[in-house]
């Protein structure tokens, strides 16, 4: 579980917003923005700052304390007022223990859980929510309220989206809820407007690029346009293997076939990098700005109707990122399919279709 230290304190472009938010008096609030800019750690830090015990000035938020007893158990993922709803899938990338694991009860499921579930699922369900609403009924461990944090919102399915509504509307108690999401527009209205919203934006170029150096990244700048100025993306991207100093080489590798370049990452990473190669291949050919790639590592000459081809192939694998494919045969697969975007000195013929690796 990440410690007070890792609270928007600590990620400068998110202190207006923190201190926005503390301000609030409403009982829901639902941050959004773009992805990768720490919806989820400004939630938690929400949270943090309601249950810390230390007293609070009005006029003046501050930081919780770190040090009382409800920051302690907050530190430890066992604070008893708390609880965290995030899809299975999510836990390991965001810091969480899942049930039965240290600290994993009371933060994930705000109570002991009977094991771990077996989906790993992507969605948030009802069974979830009935449960936080009649953790929500319980009176308060520690007396300073409860609270519910939601991400990403855009995970609750309609079912389950449905049944918070009226928590949302009149919670229990001294209940309060955070929801985050990188796409407010997804949510039900109804939803949407029981909350009051705080807006997060990207941060600064310069602000960003000096935390990426902080965390030990190198090539800050070119990681951070490959994440199309997301800091925390970029930050995942150096963690998952990809090396700042070849970034501007991989379009030039899709067009030479040059298979091994793309080996180790994974298979999440792998689409995604290649999308943003084919992505800014298209607007090159329509005469567009590139945003992921300097516009001089792009080859010339690929063929609109065989990028669109590919666009499309990539997409398809995308909404089954979690098929146990087989790895080295899916690299293959994909990234000859990316090269056949040029036409070859010996053949104008049709590009042809390339069987995936399953």
């Amino acid at each position: 579980m990440r410690a007070a230290a890792d609270g928007p304190w600590v990620l400068p472009w998110l202190q207006s917003s923190w201190k926005q938010a503390v301000a609030q008096r409403g009982h829901a609030l639902l941050l959004h923005g773009p992805e990768g800019v720490g919806q989820f750690e400004l939630a938690m830090a929400l949270a943090q700052t309601w249950l810390c015990e230390s007293p609070q000035p009005i006029a003046e938020p501050r930081p919780p304390c770190g040090r009382c007893e409800a920051c302690h158990q907050f530190q430890a993922g066992v604070h008893p007022d708390l609880m965290v709803l995030v899809p299975e899938a999510m836990r390991d990338r965001l810091g969480l223990a899942g049930p039965g694991e240290e600290g994993g009860d009371a933060l994930v499921d705000g109570a002991p859980s009977s094991g771990k579930a077996k989906s790993g699922g992507r969605e948030i369900r009802v069974a979830d929510i009935r449960r936080a609403i009649d953790w929500g009924h319980q009176t308060s461990s520690r007396g300073r309220g409860k609270v519910l944090v939601i991400h990403p919102a855009q995970a609750l399915n309609r079912v389950a989206a449905n049944a918070l509504l009226k928590t949302l509307e009149e919670p229990a108690g001294a209940l309060r809820l955070v929801l985050s999401t990188a796409d407010a527009q997804a949510l039900l209205p109804t939803l949407r407007s029981r909350c009051q919203h705080v807006a997060l934006r990207l941060p600064a170029a310069d602000t960003a690029a000096q935390w990426l150096r902080g965390q030990g990244i190198e090539a800050a700048n070119v990681l951070l346009q490959a994440a199309a100025g997301r800091p925390q993306e970029a930050l995942a991207m150096a963690q998952e293997g990809l090396d700042a100093r070849l970034w501007p080489e991989l379009p030039a590798a899709v067009r030479q076939g040059r298979v091994e370049v793309f080996s180790g990452l994974p298979v999440s990473r792998l689409l995604d990098v290649l999308q943003k190669v084919c992505q800014d291949l298209m607007a090159q050919a329509q005469g567009a700005p590139t945003l992921y790639f300097p516009a001089e590592s792009l080859p010339k000459g690929a063929r609109p109707l065989a990028l669109a081809a590919w666009w499309q192939d990539l997409l398809r694998v995308s909404r089954h990122a979690e098929h146990p494919w087989n790895a080295g045969l899916l690299v293959e697969s994909l990234v000859l399919k990316g090269r056949l975007c040029w036409p070859s000195k010996s053949s104008s013929s049709p590009v042809p279709r390339t069987r995936h690796a399953g």
